[in-house]
């Protein structure tokens, strides 16, 4: 997939971003040789290479062809191709890599369980030895020696043609090494013997042998690598199932009304479709006609459908459950909020931390440090006048434990599965950044139209004269203001709408004549001979409208509290009130109270006045307002607390909250998914209820915590092992053993995060993570 937008490099340069798909990686030493291969083709060449993905991202100049681009990974003996969409029941290179390892894998066992037996019942009962046991250790070592573990040498061969070595240079030479060393150790004869050389073979002690060394290094990597491919396939699984929901063919309306079915491929803007119950929506658009509820849990996690009408937005890849629903396409291909979030989480997971790439760094010096170790340990124990089967054993030893495997693995391996679980809980991780911030912050601001509330205007208080019903006053005002497009009279309008559903309301709203909209004050009508006012207070007392005390003691306390009041009267006096205001959102209490049960402190930031302000915050338990702010100074606020020495998470709603979703140390843009969102924001947060906030923060420090414990083991472990080794403590059977073990532990540690959730570790926190 190519994004060829254009981005600034040095000398101002128009540069685009190429994501390759990388073949033939074994190890981290193989990305960051790549990566050094890529970035040195021309200047502001910017190449990041993840092991863990199998890609490549490369920013350069747009003089920089992909081809030159192609060819450097390939001069530096691997296969690449540019990244497409691929089928989602296509095999993924993770799955053919897996489906080599194992037949690898099947056969090193069929041959290293006999072999392990017998070479330790041998060693430990010499006596039950028999005339040429060595050639049976070693016919059972040279097909896991050889046809096993070919993989490594085939990887060594090819880092030696192009001048440079790598993990599986270690292996492939302790491999070699160990059945080198053996086959010495029995063609050696006994001093003592005086029979010919063929019978003394026969009969030889065969001492030093290390066959069962090299199969059980070679068993225990193949183990290894087969679970580390295993695991990249299963923590990536969230993104294929997410790939997998795009639809396969559409049902497209033609303009004389037939219906004809099409590859989704095919369809284009602006074309319509039909959606019928069970069927996926094929594009990002909006509804034209027709009524269903939709099953939205494969975007944004949430099991409640949510109903769609005409005149909503619908997205790709969900699911129409109960209705027909007819759709005009406006974003299609890989311009839909499904395709822009996959690649969004793919760039995520091959992105890289200063640590990671001082762990890549380390990982690419590392090998030939280790094989000078080696080097030296072997000539430490023979100047020390030890036996040289026992200076072998200790050298051969550093040689296989000090693979970095684990360092290599420690970051990728984690960001791979916490990304494919946001994916499904509907939070998207943008990159590396959002996890190092969200360790950091202590201040949360939450924006607060379209994110604590709903963004929508609502009626949310009514009051009644003495003997006047209420359900009377909102017919009134309701039929008045139902030919108003202002957003107070469509409020109300819905108001009465959602009362006669409710059955609160009886009968069809009455027709209106002589309506006049009057801006600024209200609106008025003729209803069955009444002439009816709604507006301001004003309004009524510049008609001699008589106000009870009642009202308009409640009318000035709705007012004081932020709410738009508006008085309904007829017959020369004011006959109800009602309060219009944006309403707070259902889940945003609890939101706020997770968020301070993790130590976080919260503001509420918004453009409105002092007193609207105070009012959402008091109903959803934040303490600090800044309000009257205006949407190019909300970047300017953000910037004063981080001045003031707050590390600052933003809550917005991807529009014009983007200049502070940028500008705060963690940005998170609520529900939008926009292209606006998606450049600003850190975590894309794609579920309308607002306790994902919360959620977010502790999934995405539970990434952090596991990749702080991954690199504390693969750092200590490698420091710990290689003197270990090299004075003796480790033979080279446990060193095979401690080195693959020591990568599945780093794995297996990053695949608990699939199954970590965050709202049940919210209910139980107390402090801050």
């Amino acid at each position: 997939m190519l994004d060829v937008s254009a981005a600034p490099v040095a000398g101002g340069t128009a540069a685009r971003t190429v994501e390759l798909s990388i073949r033939g990686m074994t190890c981290t030493a193989c990305a960051a040789r790549i990566e050094k291969k890529l970035s040195r083709l021309a200047p502001g060449v910017d190449a990041s290479v993840s092991f863990a993905t199998e890609q490549a991202t490369v920013t350069a100049p747009s003089a920089v062809s992909v081809q030159a681009m192609i060819a450097a990974v390939q001069d530096a003996g691997y296969a690449a191709a540019v990244v497409a969409p691929a089928a989602p029941e296509a095999g993924s290179p993770a799955d053919d890599q897996a489906a080599y390892l194992r037949r690898r894998l099947i056969l090193a066992l069929v041959f290293f369980v006999p072999l392990s037996d017998l070479s330790i019942t041998l060693s430990l009962y010499p006596g039950y030895r028999f005339a040429g046991w060595q050639w049976l250790l070693a016919a059972l070592t040279v097909p896991v020696a050889a046809w096993a573990a070919w993989p490594f040498h085939r990887a060594a061969l090819k880092n030696a043609r192009h001048g440079s070595c790598s993990m599986d240079t270690l292996v492939s030479l302790g491999v070699v090494a160990a059945c080198g060393w053996s086959a010495y150790a029995m063609f050696r004869l006994d001093p003592r013997s005086g029979t010919s050389p063929l019978r003394e073979l026969a009969h030889a002690s065969g001492g030093g042998i290390y066959l069962e060394v090299a199969a059980a290094v070679t068993t225990f990597l193949l183990a290894g690598r087969f679970y580390e491919a295993r695991a990249r396939v299963s923590a990536a699984g969230a993104m294929r199932k997410l790939a997998a929901a795009a639809a396969k063919d559409v049902c497209v309306l033609g303009p004389d009304g037939q219906e004809r079915r099409i590859p989704a491929g095919q369809l284009r803007r602006e074309d319509t479709f039909v959606v019928r119950p069970g069927e996926k929506i094929a594009a990002d658009g909006v509804v034209l006609s027709g009524e269903s509820a939709v099953d939205r849990s494969m975007m944004t996690g949430e099991s409640i459908p949510a109903e769609a009408v005409a005149g909503d937005t619908v997205t790709g890849g969900t699911v129409a459950l109960t209705g027909r629903l007819v759709v005009q396409a406006v974003q299609v291909g890989e311009h839909t909020q499904l395709a822009q979030l996959i690649a969004l989480v793919g760039r995520a997971q091959a992105d890289k931390a200063a640590i990671q790439r001082l762990a890549d760094r380390v990982c690419g010096v590392f090998v030939p440090l280790v094989l000078a170790a080696a080097a030296l340990t072997l000539a430490g124990w023979l100047l020390a006048g030890a036996p040289a089967g026992q200076a072998f054993s200790a050298a051969l030893a550093v040689l296989i434990i000090a693979c970095p495997c684990a360092l290599g693995l420690a970051t990728p391996a984690a960001l791979v599965a916490a990304c494919g679980r946001g994916a499904q809980l509907g939070i998207f991780i943008k990159g590396h950044q959002a996890l190092e911030s969200s360790g950091l912050i202590d201040t949360v601001v939450l924006d607060k139209t379209g994110t604590v509330t709903t963004g929508q205007m609502a009626v949310t208080d009514l009051a009644a004269a003495p003997g006047t019903e209420p359900a009377e006053v909102l017919r009134h005002a309701a039929a008045v203001e139902h030919a108003s497009e202002h957003p107070v009279a469509a409020a109300i309008s819905a108001a009465w709408d959602g009362a006669a559903r409710d059955g609160a309301a009886d009968g069809p709203l009455p027709a209106v004549d002589g309506f006049r909209a009057l801006p600024g004050l209200g609106a008025r009508g003729v209803l069955a001979g009444r002439d009816v006012v709604v507006g301001r207070e004003r309004l009524l007392r510049d008609l001699g409208m008589a106000i009870p005390a009642g009202l308009a003691a409640q009318w000035a306390r709705w007012e004081q509290a932020g709410q738009t009041a508006v008085l309904v009267g007829w017959d020369g006096q004011a006959r109800g009130a009602l309060a219009v205001g944006d309403t707070v959102k259902p889940s945003a209490a609890a939101a706020v109270a997770g968020l301070r049960r993790l130590g976080l402190r919260t503001v509420l930031l918004t453009g409105d006045n002092e007193a609207t302000a105070r009012a959402v915050a008091s109903a959803v338990g934040i303490e600090e307002v800044i309000a009257g702010i205006l949407p190019a100074g909300k970047a300017a606020a953000i910037a004063g607390l981080q001045a003031r020495g707050h590390r600052v998470a933003m809550v917005g709603d991807g529009v014009n909250d983007a200049p502070a979703l940028a500008a705060a140390d963690l940005g998170m843009a609520i529900g939008a998914g926009t292209d606006v969102a998606i450049s600003a924001a850190d975590l894309i947060l794609l579920r309308a209820d607002l306790r994902v906030v919360p959620e977010a923060v502790l999934l995405a420090r539970a990434a952090r915590g596991t990749i702080r414990r991954n690199l504390a083991w693969a750092f200590g472990y490698n420091v710990a092992a290689v003197p270990l080794a090299a004075l003796g403590f480790l033979n080279p059977l446990i060193a095979a053993a401690a080195m693959t073990m020591s990568s599945v532990l780093v794995v297996a540690s990053s695949l608990r995060l699939r199954r970590y959730q965050p709202g049940r570790r919210l209910d139980r926190a107390s402090v801050r993570a």
